[in-house]
């Protein structure tokens, strides 16, 4: 059913990936989990894409403060080749500047301890996955400065 569908957000890294789920009417993101990047990651990837029905996938891709992708970009990049090969979903794009550090004041402002974000860094990934997610669920409702909007 399509009003049961879910868009993943991902915050890509090297030792956790950061992931995040829509409502089934794409409004509203809310931080899901965060996998090691591991062996069994994209077991464990393909299982929550099946179980929670994700036709579409938003990967965060590291671009630096002119908007140029850099070294680690071209990390994600593979990731995302074998994302769409492993998953079969729509796999877009995202920019996620700053959701660490977004990710890093919104736990600070409900009140968690810095020893609790140091302690569980996974967290912080999947709030910033959450945040990177509500980025781009906010843009599709609205247009970019000039243009009109959609009806």
């Amino acid at each position: 059913m399509e009003s049961c569908t879910r868009i993943l957000g991902i915050d890509y890294g090297s030792e956790r990936i950061g992931l995040a789920l829509s409502d089934p009417l794409g409004v509203l993101a809310r931080p899901h989990e965060t996998l090691r990047n591991d062996p069994t990651l994209w077991h464990r990837l393909k299982s929550i894409v099946a179980a929670e029905h994700v036709l579409q996938i938003v990967v965060g891709m590291p671009l630096n403060l002119k908007g140029k992708k850099g070294k680690k970009a071209e990390e994600v990049e593979v990731f995302i080749e074998r994302l769409k090969a492993e998953t079969r979903a729509d796999v877009t794009t995202w920019d996620e500047r700053f959701t660490s550090t977004m990710a890093h004041q919104t736990l600070i402002a409900m009140g968690t301890t810095r020893k609790s974000r140091q302690n569980d860094k996974g967290r912080v990934d999947a709030m910033a996955a959450a945040i990177l997610l509500q980025s781009y669920l906010d843009r599709r409702k609205r247009p970019a400065s000039g243009e009109p909007w959609e009806t």
